[in-house]
């Protein structure tokens, strides 16, 4: 999986502002949902939530991976947002994130839907990449440090 396959300047956003959790899943389907009107703004948040349920998806150092599987989606796609400030996410290492990478896969592809995750984690270990994301201002700025 290449990620500039998945990301679009359309569904990506600098400097949110948000304050909760619940919030930051609710912006990340309406940005889904703005762009790829086939989807379900409902559906694409209840998919988010749930798997949130099952563990947090907050891998550590301010970074969450949001997933969710979407039963009518033709292709993988991306919602890459930062906060203005971090907010709670119960990440593993307690810390608050700032930075969320979010993929919504077909329901029926999960090997491609692993592969992107680690992926995707791969490219967020790298720490001059994440802090080339935190100091992105612009949506093309925000993307280019992560093709």
């Amino acid at each position: 999986m290449i990620i500039n396959d998945i990301i679009s300047l359309d569904r990506t956003q600098c400097a949110v502002q948000c304050n909760s959790k619940k919030r930051i899943f609710e912006i990340i389907s309406e940005m889904a949902v703005a762009q790829s009107p086939e989807l379900d703004q409902i559906e694409v948040l209840a998919s988010l939530l749930a798997r949130e349920k099952m563990g947090s998806t907050g891998i550590g150092h301010g970074i969450a991976i949001p997933h969710g599987k979407i039963k009518g989606l033709n292709n993988m796609i991306a919602v890459i947002i930062t906060t203005n400030q971090p907010i709670d996410f119960d990440a593993i290492d307690s810390k608050p994130v700032d930075i969320f990478f979010t993929i919504l896969v077909p329901e029926e592809q999960t090997d491609k839907h692993l592969q992107a995750l680690s992926g995707i984690a791969k490219k967020l270990s790298n720490k001059d990449t994440v802090k080339t994301i935190r100091k992105a201002t612009t949506k093309n700025e925000l993307v280019a440090a992560l093709i």
